[in-house]
């Protein structure tokens, strides 16, 4: 009941039609982008050393597909591509694009096609008599 209740004052809505269908195809693509990167990285790089990041990028993607726990897992990715961005010499865009998803996907939340809506999205009580 408490969880319910602190993620409705997140969230006094779940968007619904083309705003909700744009949330949706949002956690979809930073998703796909998730998953993907850590297949690929461990394709390239099958030590076990590089497992747990890898593991732990494909389970904020798979979070992200269908909806669940959203805002946490947003701010996840985006600290996670934040220190990506700052630790490493690489390319910082593709981090930088990610953790900028991940910040809006806190922010803004699940939309209404997510698990986080029918888990914790509002609810009408009707009385029987």
């Amino acid at each position: 009941m408490l969880r319910e209740i602190s993620l409705q004052r997140l969230f006094s809505t779940f968007a619904n039609g083309l705003p909700g269908l744009g949330l949706m195809l949002q956690r979809l693509m930073t998703a796909a982008i998730l998953v993907y990167g850590a297949v690929a990285h461990l394709n390239a790089t099958p030590q076990i050393t590089s497992l747990g990041p890898q593991l732990i990028d494909a389970g904020m993607g798979i979070l992200l597909l269908v909806g669940l726990w959203t805002p946490v897992v947003g701010a996840m990715v985006a600290g996670r591509e934040l220190w990506i961005m700052f630790s490493s010499g690489g390319d910082p865009w593709m981090p930088l694009v990610l953790a900028t998803l991940g910040v809006t996907l806190a922010m803004i939340g699940p939309g209404a096609w997510s698990i986080d809506a029918r888990l914790f999205g509002r609810r009408q009580i009707k009385r029987l008599r």
